[in-house]
């Protein structure tokens, strides 16, 4: 299922990154990874604010919805 679907305080394990190359790539930079836990922080204006790798990273729906967890 996407991680737009986690509720607020569920952590995760990222399975799989879909989309263009460069949209994988610079979620890679960001930490998105697979086998990486992320844990949802919080959802505010539709964006969701993420923790991964003691990082807080906040993306829009569009991204996040291209982690699959």
């Amino acid at each position: 299922m996407p991680l737009t679907m986690a509720k607020p305080g569920d952590t995760a394990i990222i399975r799989k990154i879909t989309g263009k190359d460069e949209t994988r790539q610079r979620l890679a930079e960001l930490g998105f990874v697979t086998d990486a836990a992320v844990t949802v922080v919080s959802e505010m204006a539709g964006s969701l604010i993420l923790q991964i790798k003691g990082s807080r990273v906040a993306l829009d729906r569009t991204m996040a919805n291209r982690i699959l967890i």
